[in-house]
């Protein structure tokens, strides 16, 4: 008979290591299992629609987890901190990845994120030092800034044609990526947007690009020349 798992519910519970959700449950509350550090392993019933605002942050154990097709929203922060989660995949139901979902995720390497996508938010993937694939599907047209801060084994990845905007700090503190390649639909490079990439050694700016950033290749200590386009008009210091 029950619908929901409210807001708290099972928030701090520092022993819990198993869960099931019954199939009646639609929704997972804003920190409903927050905090719960020792929780391991979580089944998520098909019947679920929405994942709330910091509905798993911090536990810490969590190491797998499976979100129904059902899912049709994930909060902001609701995976943050998640350290021994390794892999993810996000389902066909999900159009927008949201601020901070992944943030933290330590031992996260792989994530698959489905064409149904078309926004991945702020911070999503920030200090996922552990990631090293992940597949931008042509859907997505917005990057958030900071969306791959920090991710210092991140050694590849392609934009797709359909992205206008490398935000601020987008790729900042990739240490492992060696080259990038940027579509002709981008206009704007952000604010340290591969400031301390200090392996990238290749980049070609494509004649789309105006704007350039403040401190945007800082740090790029192996990235031996770059082509600045007659188009850009405004290059920061």
């Amino acid at each position: 008979s029950v619908t929901s798992i409210i807001s708290y519910n099972f928030f701090g519970c520092s022993s819990l290591v198993r869960i099931k959700i019954p199939s009646s449950v639609n929704s997972i509350g804003e920190n409903a299992f927050g905090e719960c550090v020792s929780l391991v392993k979580i089944k998520i019933p098909y019947s679920v629609t929405e994942i709330g605002f910091r509905a798993f942050s911090r536990c810490l154990s969590l190491k797998h987890i499976i979100i129904p097709s059902s899912v049709t929203l994930i909060g902001d922060y609701a995976f943050y901190n998640c350290s021994s989660l390794t892999k993810i995949t996000i389902p066909f139901s999900i159009t927008s990845i949201g601020n901070n979902t992944f943030e933290g995720c330590l031992s996260l390497k792989r994530v698959t994120i489905p064409s149904s996508v078309n926004s991945i938010g702020s911070n999503v993937f920030n200090e996922c030092t552990s990631l090293e694939q992940i597949n931008i599907p042509p859907s997505v047209i917005e990057i958030g800034s900071r969306a791959f801060y920090g991710c210092s084994s991140l050694a590849q990845i392609t934009i797709p044609s359909s992205v206008t905007e490398i935000g601020n700090g987008t790729f900042c503190g990739c240490s492992s990526l060696t080259h990038i390649i940027i579509p002709s639909s981008v206009t704007k490079i952000g604010f340290r947007a591969f400031y301390g990439c200090s392996s990238l050694n290749q980049i070609t700016i494509p004649s789309s690009v105006t704007e350039i950033g403040n401190e945007t290749f800082c740090g790029c200590s192996s990235l031996t020349h770059i082509i600045i386009p007659s188009s850009v008009t405004s290059i920061g210091d």
